[in-house]
């Protein structure tokens, strides 16, 4: 049976942590808009800043969905789910905002990924996510997998660019700038990246 919690601590927040993937779920406040869901990988690349927020890491890609629609409503769930040891899913459904480079929050927010080097992922935001109702439940559908590792390519791709030439890269694509359903997306240019 599932189970509410106050607090993503303890066993909670070994567990998030632990996991190699996990998915996010937005959608636009329209009725007939898209809803999005991604799944994101990267181990380190996410990060509890406290007991009630997360955040990760969001790099370059073809789409900024998620992005878009937390810039016009908040509404955000996570999702992990095992696919090794006991059977489990937690969500985390809440408010989240995309904190880009020009933000003076930017720094300090880097400071919680210490494992991660941004420059070959083209980072263009840390999504900060506060949790307004937290639950795990039983998993028993989830199918046991193995993880290897992390695939490299996204790191090999985009570590040729620099803030100038990615830039260019997100203006060439369609739903960056904004989304497929015309919501405002990620601000075109991208702010330089911050001196270390």
């Amino acid at each position: 049976m599932g189970k509410t919690h106050d607090r993503i601590d303890g066993r909670l927040r070994e567990f998030i942590e632990a996991q190699p993937m996990f998915f996010v779920a937005t959608a636009p406040l329209s009725g007939d808009g898209t809803v999005n869901l991604s799944p994101k990988g990267l181990r380190g690349a996410l990060a509890v800043l406290d007991a009630h927020t997360v955040a990760y890491l969001d790099f370059a890609g073809s789409n900024a969905e998620t992005i878009a629609h937390l810039r016009e409503n908040g509404r955000v769930t996570l999702m992990w789910c095992a696919f090794a040891g006991p059977p489990n899913i937690v969500r985390v459904h809440g408010r989240g905002e995309p904190v880009f480079r020009d933000d003076p929050r930017w720094p300090d927010l880097l400071r919680h990924f210490p494992d991660i080097d941004p420059g070959p992922h083209g980072l263009r935001a840390v999504i900060v996510v506060r949790a307004e109702l937290i639950r795990d439940t039983c998993g028993y559908a989830v199918p046991l997998m193995s993880y290897d590792t992390d695939r490299d390519l996204h790191g090999r791709r985009f570590a040729r660019e620099d803030d100038a030439s990615l830039s260019a890269y997100f203006a060439g694509k369609e739903h960056v700038a904004t989304s497929i359903d015309g919501l405002p997306g990620l601000p075109l240019p991208l702010p330089p990246t911050p001196a270390a």
